[in-house]
C-alpha cells in the first residue's frame, strides 16, 4: 500500500499490482480498494499495473488532511484532485476505470484537467433531470453521521440515494456486512453530493477530448438502463459498450479487463 497526498493535503491510499500502463480503478458507493482485488487481478493479467484506490473516508485513505483540527466543507472537486494525486504517483498519466459513483469521480477528474489517457464509465446513476433525490439529501447524511447515527445514514442513502428496494434494505440492515457498512458512513455525503453535481452533466464533462466508452452490464437497475445511452447521445468522445458477464449492477473482471485491453492497445 502506498499513500498520495491530495491538494488539500488528505492522504489517498492505493495498491498497485503488475506492470504496464496504470488503470487506476475508482469504485462506487461503500466499496474500497479490497473489492477490486478481482478486477485488479484481471487487469494485471491483461498486461496492465492495475491500481486501487480507497476512496477519500474510506479504509486507509484520509478524510482531510491529518493535522488538521477540522474536516473543511466536501465539494467534488476534492474526489477530483484524489484522483490527480494517484495518477501523479503512478506515473503521471493513466487510464480511469469507475464502476457506479466512481464512474462520475473519474468524469469528474478528467472534466478537471487530470491527464486521463481514456476513460471507461462503467454504470454511472445518471439520472439527468429526471426523478433527482430531494436536494437536501447530503445535508441530512450529514446531520446523521454528525450526531452518530450511521446506521440510519447508511439506510437513508440506500434508500433514497440508490433507491434499493425496502425489502433488500432490510436484509442488509439484518446482514453481517452492517458494521462495515456503518464505517463508510461519512462517505455516502460524499456520493450524494458528486451524485447530485453530475447527475445533469455540463459541457465540460460532456466534450471531453478523452476517449470514453460506457459500460453497461446485464439485469441491472432501471435508471442505469436509461442514463447510459443517454450520456452516449450527448457525449460525443463516447461509445457505448454493453458487457452481458456484468450483471447485478457488478463488474465482471474478465470481461472488462478484454473491453480495456482491446481499446487502450
Amino acid at each position: 500500500m502506498q499513500h498520495a497526498r491530495s491538494a488539500d493535503g488528505t492522504p489517498i491510499a492505493f495498491h498497485r499490482r503488475g506492470s504496464g500502463t496504470p488503470v487506476i480503478v475508482i469504485g462506487g458507493a461503500f466499496s474500497t480498494a479490497a473489492d477490486a482485488s478481482a478486477i485488479a487481478d484481471a487487469l494485471s493479467e491483461a498486461g496492465f499495473e492495475a491500481v486501487t484506490v480507497d476512496r477519500r473516508a474510506r479504509g486507509d485513505s484520509g478524510d482531510g488532511p491529518a493535522d488538521a483540527r477540522e474536516r473543511a466543507p466536501f465539494s467534488p472537486e476534492r474526489e477530483a484532485e484524489d484522483v490527480a494525486a494517484v495518477i501523479d504517483a503512478v506515473g503521471g498519466s493513466a487510464v480511469l476505470l469507475g464502476h457506479s459513483s466512481g464512474a462520475l469521480v473519474a468524469l469528474l477528474a478528467a472534466a478537471h484537467g487530470a491527464p486521463v489517457t481514456h476513460l471507461f464509465l462503467s454504470e454511472p446513476p445518471m439520472r439527468f433531470g429526471l426523478d433527482e433525490p430531494a436536494a437536501d439529501l447530503p445535508e441530512r447524511l450529514q446531520s446523521l453521521v454528525d450526531a452518530g447515527r450511521t446506521r440510519e445514514a447508511v439506510l437513508t442513502f440506500q434508500r433514497e440515494g440508490i433507491e434499493l428496494p425496502e425489502p433488500m434494505i432490510e436484509q442488509i440492515a439484518a446482514s453481517e456486512l452492517m458494521p462495515h457498512l456503518e464505517s463508510l458512513a461519512q462517505s455516502t455525503v460524499y456520493d450524494a453530493t458528486i451524485a447530485a453535481a453530475t447527475s445533469d452533466p455540463d459541457e465540460r464533462m460532456l466534450h471531453l477530448r478523452v476517449p470514453t466508452t460506457v459500460l453497461l452490464g446485464a439485469e441491472t437497475f432501471p435508471l442505469l438502463e436509461r442514463a447510459a445511452p443517454m450520456l452516449v447521445e450527448r457525449m460525443p468522445s463516447a461509445e457505448l459498450v454493453r458487457v452481458p458477464e456484468s450483471r447485478g449492477h457488478s463488474v465482471d473482471p474478465a470481461a472488462t479487463a478484454a473491453i480495456v485491453a482491446a481499446r487502450v492497445r
